[in-house]
């Protein structure tokens, strides 16, 4: 089972980068850490801090928020971290990552575990997420799941 979670991952993080990144142009780096939570079967929300990192050395933006997923999410975690490479059709303003996203995620833990989240979203749904790694995160847990992320601008 574990195999065929790695491999899922991989597979959707392969097959969404590309289309992802043809929407835009890469304009930085958010890094996210994710509280820790429990999986009820079908939904789970945690708090999600982040940092955004211009590619073009503008000042960094911190933003907080949750994480919702909603399909098979059964397990605990512990916290963890993301980074997702940031696309949009252009140059944007500071705060324009606010908003909401949607897109798929696909995790597994045992002890040490790997996921990926490729969301859509933002100003005008003109910004894209995809995984710049794959997630890290500790704790006994399995996804496969619709997420939704609301982002809130919190300044420099």
């Amino acid at each position: 089972m574990k195999k065929l979670a790695l491999a899922a991952t991989a597979a959707l993080t392969i097959a969404t980068a590309p289309a992802m990144a043809e929407g835009g142009i890469r304009i930085g780096v958010l890094t996210c850490g994710i509280g820790s939570g429990i999986g009820y079967i079908i939904t789970s929300t945690k708090e999600i801090d982040c940092v955004f990192n211009p590619s073009k050395g503008g000042k960094r933006e911190r933003y907080s928020g949750k994480i919702r997923k909603v399909g098979l999410d059964l397990g605990v975690t512990h916290q963890s971290s993301v980074a997702w490479a940031v696309f949009a059709p252009g140059s944007v303003k500071r705060g324009s990552l606010e908003g909401y996203y949607s897109g798929v995620s696909a995790e597994v833990t045992v002890a040490v575990g790997l996921g990926a989240n490729v969301l859509l979203g933002g100003f005008k749904h003109s910004i894209n997420l995809q995984p710049l790694s794959i997630e890290a995160q500790t704790g006994l847990n399995v996804t496969a799941a619709i997420t939704g992320l609301k982002l809130d601008f919190a300044g420099r």
